[in-house]
Parts: C-alpha cells; sequence; structure tokens
C-alpha cells in the first residue's frame, strides 16, 4: 500500500470505542467482542452497509479472539479494517489478526507497563517530595494520558493506512526506539525517586530513625541482588515486604 489513505470511516466513533475495548473481555475471546465493538464503525463503508451481508459477515469475523495491549490494539482493529474495506481474503484477514496478538502485546508491556507508567509514577513521587502534593497526582495524570492517547490515535491511523502491510508500522521509531529506551529510562527515574522519597519520609524524623531506614535499604539491596537470579518477582517482592515489616516491628 501506498504512503497515502483514504480518510478512516467512522474514526471518531472508532477512537471512542477503543477506549473500553476490555469492557466485554471474556475468557473465551479476550479482547474479542470489544475489537468487534471498535472496528464496527468503519465496517459501516462495506457495500450494502449495516444491513449488507458484506457488514454481518466482517463484524463477525472481526469479534472473534484477540488478545493485545489494550492501547495499541487499535493498530490491528485499523489494519483489519482496512483489509476488509479494501475486500482482502478473510483467510488473510484472520491470518493478520492472529499474527497481531503477540507483537502488539510485547510492545505495550515494554513500553507502558514496565516503561511509562512507573516512569510518569516516579515523576509524581519526586513532585511529592519537593512538597508538590496534589500537583503531583494532577502531573501523573497529565503525563501518562497524553501519551496514551497519542498511542491510540497513532496506532489508529497507522494501522489503517498500512492494512495488511502492518508489519511496517510495528518497525516505526516510536515502537522501536520507544521499546528500548522506556525500561532503561523508567529504571533511572525510579531509581532517582526512592531515595527523594525516602527524604521527605524521615524529614525532621531522629537520627536513629535515619540510621534504621538506610540499614533497611541496605539489606533490600543485597537481598533483591542474591535473590533475583534464582527467584520469581513475587518472591522478591515478598522477601523485601517482610524485611521492611520487620525493621517496623522492631524500631519502637
Amino acid at each position: 500500500m501506498g504512503v497515502t489513505a483514504p480518510p478512516i470511516p467512522g474514526f471518531g466513533a472508532a477512537l471512542r470505542r477503543l477506549f473500553v475495548i476490555q469492557a466485554a473481555w471474556n475468557y473465551e475471546r479476550m479482547q474479542g467482542i470489544g475489537f468487534g465493538y471498535a472496528v464496527e464503525p468503519i465496517l459501516r463503508a462495506l457495500p450494502g452497509g449495516p444491513s449488507g451481508e458484506a457488514y454481518h459477515r466482517a463484524l463477525a469475523r472481526e469479534s472473534r479472539f484477540f488478545n493485545a495491549h489494550p492501547y495499541l490494539v487499535a493498530l490491528a482493529v485499523g489494519a483489519a479494517g482496512r483489509a476488509e474495506i479494501d475486500g482482502e481474503p478473510p483467510e488473510k484477514i484472520e491470518r493478520l489478526r492472529a499474527a497481531l496478538c503477540g507483537p502488539l502485546g510485547a510492545l505495550g508491556d515494554r513500553l507502558i507497563w514496565a516503561g511509562w507508567l512507573p516512569a510518569c509514577m516516579a515523576v509524581a513521587l519526586m513532585l511529592v517530595a519537593a512538597g508538590a502534593r496534589v500537583w503531583a497526582a494532577a502531573a501523573f495524570l497529565v503525563l501518562y494520558n497524553v501519551v496514551h492517547v497519542y498511542m491510540r490515535v497513532w496506532a489508529l491511523k497507522a494501522g489503517w493506512r498500512e492494512g495488511l502491510h502492518v508489519a511496517a508500522a510495528l518497525s516505526s521509531p516510536l515502537l522501536r526506539y520507544g521499546s528500548e529506551l522506556a525500561g532503561p529510562v523508567a529504571a533511572l527515574l525510579v531509581g532517582a525517586a526512592m531515595p527523594a522519597l525516602m527524604g521527605w519520609l524521615l524529614r525532621g524524623a531522629p537520627r536513629e530513625a535515619a540510621a534504621m531506614a538506610a540499614v533497611l535499604a541496605l539489606l533490600l539491596a543485597v537481598l533483591i541482588g542474591v535473590v533475583r537470579r534464582r527467584a520469581s518477582g513475587l518472591v522478591v517482592a515478598g522477601a523485601a515486604l517482610l524485611v521492611t515489616a520487620a525493621g517496623g516491628v522492631l524500631w519502637p
């Protein structure tokens, strides 16, 4: 397909429906029903409109099993909608949907859950430590939602533009560099936020409390370094919680 593409039919309605794509999530189809609901405004442009056979067949096909990251699923919605409007064979469309589940899930997890979300939380914690209080929550909401809404809009347009050739959108700089940088940037910000938040919590506390906090932090660092290669994240988190709880009990 070329770089240019016709306007997306029902773009506004499809975009709004993407925000509730997981409202009908279930173990049988996962996001399938939400996927069909989101792509339905686009399918109205099929020959015969909503009362035509092509519309009903396409809607049934697009409501089958699908599961990916909820923000990047828009890429698949746009691509599948374009393929339906272009009259691509049903087997190609089904293969496209199946092939996109894994990549979109993995990319979204790295980019958002392991990157942008903890980075925004770290920024908010640093603002709390600086005295921002309620403005820290506002900053978190603005930072996080600006990116997440932009991703939905970009993904829907990119999927529609590429159609069956949506692999070109998966290699875009936004996803490629974003997934590479999100984790390290988030780790850096969280690492900077923790001592800032600890200093804020211990402000005005006795020196003994600060010393105990430093000892606990050192013990946690050693614990994580020892067990992180031998245990799951849940075990490490549980061990860290136990050390923290023990410090709180032992400190009068």
